[in-house]
């Protein structure tokens, strides 16, 4: 699993090789604050991370000061708790969010569960069509409609169908909303009713897309989503591709929300459990021997 962190944050590893170029079993206390300000973690919080930290910091110190940025309690959701379990994805345009779902289906397959995938995102012709290549490519059942349509309809439709064929876990895509346009905000919460009402307690899971490279911007547009519908969890998404992967910590320190799954590429099988321990290893490893 360490491997494939490494990979997401490869080119944040590449960044702070520019900065600490040799491994050192203690860093001065400057040198790791420019580490931490070159993988983009937010000012205010590098300061609250060295504070109390000596001049010269050891590897376990840098370690137990980094991981309390994770030490705050939320609800944590497993898929699987109901049959068939819902998660409705949110997300703006742009973050990566029907990759993402086509990850995430690839995810339960590869654990032996069935899925469905609801193409609730009809504000785009281009959103309809592309999951439904990911349904095709994937092998796996899709509703879907045409432009225009009621997405809600599709929500009904697509857990109606799931109950009746015994399936493991559904997926509804939903417009790439910005959150100041209230007309889709509202479209939102009537699709989070509907599924209420096609499967009570449903949505079991709703599900954020953030892109990690967009820094405050996505951590205003999760304050908004959350106050919609209210959000249960985050994926972030291209992080391999991006320097920023300090990103991670300014989110969790923001959000206080759960971090499930972060992208590390551009294929299906590129989506792995979020683990804090072992992203703020990785990130220790390319500064402490």
């Amino acid at each position: 699993m360490l491997g494939f962190f490494k990979k997401a944050f490869g080119k944040t590893a590449e960044a702070i090789h520019e900065i600490a170029p040799t491994k050192r079993s203690k860093i001065p206390k400057e040198d790791f604050e420019e580490i931490l300000l070159e993988a983009d973690v937010n000012y205010d919080l590098i300061e609250r991370l060295l504070e109390g930290l000596p001049d010269t910091i050891q590897r376990t110190q840098a370690f137990n000061s980094l991981i309390s940025v994770f030490q705050y309690r939320a609800e944590w959701i497993e898929p699987g708790a109901t049959k068939p379990f819902v998660e409705m994805i949110v997300g703006v345009n742009g973050a990566g969010k029907t990759t993402t779902i086509a990850k995430l289906a690839r995810l339960y397959q590869r654990e032996g569960r069935t899925v469905l995938l609801g193409a609730g995102d009809t504000f785009r012709a281009a959103a309809i069509e592309q999951l439904s290549r990911w349904a095709d490519k994937l092998q796996i059942p899709i509703v879907a409609t045409r432009q225009g349509h009621d997405p809600s309809a599709v929500v009904y439709d697509a857990i109606e169908s799931a109950v009746a064929k015994g399936i493991d876990n559904v997926i509804i895509d939903t417009a790439g909303r910005l959150h100041t346009e209230k007309n889709l905000s509202e479209e939102l919460k009537k699709m989070v009713r509907i599924a209420d009402k096609a499967l009570p307690g449903s949505p079991d899971r709703k599900l954020l897309i953030l892109d990690g490279t967009q820094g405050s911007s996505a951590i205003n547009q999760a304050r908004a989503f959350d106050e919609i519908i209210g959000i249960d969890g985050i994926i972030i998404t291209k992080l391999d591709g991006t320097a920023k992967g300090g990103a991670v910590l300014t989110i969790a320190d923001e959000l206080r929300m759960p971090i499930y799954y972060i992208g590390t590429g551009e294929t299906p099988d590129d989506l792995i459990r979020f683990k804090a321990n072992e992203y703020v290893n990785t990130i220790l490893d390319e500064v402490f021997v």
